[in-house]
């Protein structure tokens, strides 16, 4: 199987893989699952690493794995410029042309796309080569896996030198000691991702680029350059709110987030102190004849989908929902605190809506349905 990456080794040095993604999405460990396969399995030689700021979900992760000949030292260790590989793991990316830098025609391109969704594929640059979707989230669902391992399968097919049973084993060697008992989920996600991934016609992407287009109208594009030690801000000072640009948490969730059912509320507060990214809005109002601070409901666009205010919840007044069934969020509230939000976040509110059956567990809690 490794005959082709051999004969590519004819004519350039490295083959070079860049991984775009957002922590929570497991990019890190599947970078390190692609370099390990190729040295144990390939007979390559591989290097790679990643790149983030504080390790928190929700921030930008980027990963670089190198592929040489096992006669070639690699003696490279910066970030991968111009990948013959990108791998985008939330859709959510696209809209950020920074994600596309160095994509050329010999870059493939692999994006984890939401059913729904289609419509970001107009953000694909003109200048790239073949471009692969997948539907990460609701493969991961229905298996109870990972999206890190579905993309891993899809990674394998699209790279065409990788044998679907190299990605198997690699997946047991990584996975099978630490979590022996989601392993099996986790191969099905693999094989999944693997059957699934399909290529995108030039047709399609003609027609995605040309909607986008008359949707955009006449707005700049974003030509400017990165940060480095020119142009930075004097200092090294950040002026952007929250950890990321956007400060956009919702393409972290796994499908699932919390659903508020506010007739079952108490005000108890044991929501708002446990949540990490203080979504919960509290204002002055009237419960049971008194006056307190009554919970008014969640800012989904900073809400990473971790569950806490579930589990803390003592009246079940917050539950596990799927979030392709509550496009329509009754209590979906903008924080009036942190405008500075895309114009994409007002318009259409957070990403993630998918088309699956229901695997909601909590279909009906004390007699009532979610």
């Amino acid at each position: 199987m490794t005959g082709n990456i051999n004969q590519l080794f004819n004519t350039k040095d490295y083959y070079e893989i860049r991984l775009e993604s957002i922590g929570g999405l497991g990019a890190n460990l599947c970078g390190k699952m692609v370099g390990e396969l190729a040295v144990r399995y390939l007979n390559l030689n591989s290097a790679g690493f990643s790149s983030y700021g504080s390790e928190k979900t929700g921030t930008p992760v980027k990963g670089y794995i190198r592929f040489s000949a096992p006669d070639k030292e690699i003696r490279v260790h910066s970030p991968v410029v111009s990948p013959d590989l990108l791998v985008i793991f939330h859709q959510a990316l696209m809209r950020d042309a920074k994600t596309w830098k160095g994509c050329g025609a010999h870059t493939k391109g692999i994006i984890a796309l939401d059913h729904g969704q289609e419509e970001l594929m107009g953000n694909l640059p003109d200048l790239i080569g073949d471009c692969y979707v997948v539907n990460a989230r609701q493969i991961a669902m229905e298996t109870k896996s990972r999206i890190n391992v579905v993309m891993l399968g899809a990674m394998a097919k699209v790279m065409g030198f990788v044998d679907l049973e190299y990605a198997r084993q690699i997946c047991r060697d990584s996975l099978g000691r630490k979590y022996p008992a989601a392993l099996e989920n986790n191969l099905q996600g693999l094989q999944k991702g693997y059957e699934r991934v399909r290529q995108l016609l030039k047709a399609e992407i003609e027609l995605f680029q040309h909607r986008s287009s008359e949707k955009k109208g006449h707005e700049e594009s974003d030509s400017g350059q990165e940060w480095g030690y020119v142009t930075a801000p004097v200092g090294g000072v950040n002026p952007r709110f929250g950890s990321t640009v956007t400060a956009d948490l919702s393409p972290s969730r796994q499908g699932y987030l919390p659903v508020f059912i506010k007739e079952r509320c108490i005000n108890c507060g044991l929501c708002d102190s446990t949540c990490p990214d203080m979504v919960f809005q509290f204002a002055e109002g009237e419960f049971k004849g008194r006056k307190m601070m009554v919970n008014k409901g969640l800012d989904y666009y900073h809400c990473k989908g971790c569950m806490r205010c579930v589990d803390v919840c003592p009246v079940s007044a917050l539950v596990r929902g799927i979030e392709a069934e509550h496009s329509d969020k009754q209590y979906f509230l903008p924080n009036q605190d942190m405008l500075r939000a895309p114009d994409y976040y007002v318009k259409t509110g957070p990403d993630g809506y998918i088309t699956s059956e229901s695997y909601l567990t909590e279909k009906r809690i004390e007699g009532g349905e979610v």
